[in-house]
């Protein structure tokens, strides 16, 4: 399972401890934590001064581009507990002709399970490995569930996943044939939230729910270190990221300052902007009323389901680092969602999600606004593979036993 057999004879993680991200409360590493006695995420800290010494910027550079070469960042201490289906470094794909001469899309859906959710499943997995962890239930959209039934298989933790009833029922098919119990709720996530979290307590399972574990993040994270890493050190000037739990946003955040303290990036910051659908934007009507915390969203719809998230437990991380950024939370219809994606992929032939589409249809919404210039450079987060969606019918049919028109073809 270990991704690359070398890493045993220089594997080193630099972990201390982990910490209360809203009180600063520390907690010992190496042991089975979920939220703090606060209720709030934890985040894991690294000796970045002695990392410092120890790992030259140019011994990352010089290994294979695998999430994994970033070991000493991550909370895994023994390979033998790495649960890997071959992580990648995924691309950045220029759009030309639907997005600008100017913007990339980091297109996660290369990854194992198609969507960036294996980057944090498979380091949560990871450490629910190392930590002795049997029996893991968590609520989901769709991605995430299929990423951690893939992982958690593959090491044989016994999984059960509650999601809306609404998924896409090619992710619900998904997580059943990777080997977990998938349950369809009538309800929203985070109702598939309160059934884990009750289960939870009564000490039938961990909780895996978005940010209750301090480990998703940690994986995530690695989206803003291989940003760092193929753009040659300096960061874009903008970051176009679709935000239901935001972990990922929370976790680059994390890495900008984690790579600044180790001298391998500078100051500059991305403006970080959260994307929504307008049908359930918690972020941006909190950003826009300028307080800390979201309150739930009601009656959530979108056709971007994997951000339809009513409520997130990390909503003060993701609006700090976007108000620190000087970025903003945007959100967009749900018609300009499928024309983006349509755009891009008749223009540009990349086949995106709807919550990458999304990104695509707030930057340009970014754009008219002159929240950001044609000449910045931008990057935007496929975050699935276009290919787990819904796909407009194609009717042409052709009788090659009758006379054809080739001039009507």
């Amino acid at each position: 399972m270990d991704p690359n057999p070398n890493i045993h004879r220089q594997y080193r993680s630099f972990v201390t401890h982990l910490e209360c991200s809203l009180t600063g409360e520390r907690y010992e590493a190496d042991r089975v934590h979920g939220l703090s006695r606060a209720g709030r995420p934890l985040l894991v800290r690294y000796d970045l001064e002695a990392m410092r010494g120890a790992v030259p910027r140019i011994a990352i550079q010089g290994r294979p581009t695998d999430m994994w070469r970033w070991r000493e960042l991550l909370p895994v201490r023994d390979p033998k507990h790495i649960v890997s289906l071959g992580e990648i470094e995924t691309p950045l794909v220029p759009i030309p002709r639907s997005g600008g001469t100017h913007v990339l899309v980091k297109d996660e859906g290369r990854l194992p399970t198609g969507s960036f959710k294996a980057r944090g499943l498979v380091m949560a997995v990871s450490m629910a490995r190392a930590l002795g962890i049997t029996r893991i239930a968590m609520p989901t959209n769709g991605n995430a569930g299929a990423a951690l039934a893939a992982y958690a298989s593959r090491c044989g933790i016994e999984t059960i996943i509650f999601c809306p009833d609404d998924t896409p029922e090619i992710n619900v098919r998904e997580i059943a044939m990777q080997g977990a119990r998938v349950w369809r709720v009538n309800g929203l996530i985070d109702d598939c939230g309160a059934i884990v979290g009750e289960g939870a307590r009564q000490g039938r399972w961990f909780d895996f729910s978005t940010l209750k574990e301090p480990y998703r993040i940690e994986g995530k994270k690695t989206m803003g270190l291989e940003l760092a890493a193929q753009l040659g050190w300096e960061l874009p000037d903008a970051i176009f990221y679709p935000t239901g739990g935001g972990t990922g946003l929370i976790g680059m955040w994390k890495a900008f300052a984690e790579l600044e303290a180790l001298g391998w990036i500078g100051s500059k910051r991305p403006k970080m902007f959260a994307v929504q659908a307008a049908g359930c934007a918690p972020m941006v009507r909190a950003f826009e009323d300028g307080v800390e915390h979201a309150e739930r969203w009601e009656n959530a719809h979108t056709v971007a389901a994997g951000i339809r998230v009513p409520r997130a437990v990390g909503d003060f991380l993701i609006l700090r680092a976007v108000r620190e950024s000087g970025g903003r939370a945007l959100a967009v219809e749900d018609n300009a969602i499928l024309k983006a994606v349509d755009d891009t992929a008749k223009r540009d032939g990349l086949l995106m999600c709807p919550e990458g589409g999304a990104t695509l249809a707030a930057y340009r919404n970014a754009l008219a606004q002159g929240l950001v210039s044609e000449d910045d450079r931008i990057i935007l987060f496929n975050c699935s593979t276009g290919l787990k969606y819904p796909m407009p019918e194609a009717p042409l049919w052709l009788d090659r036993t009758q006379p054809i028109d080739f001039d009507a073809l």
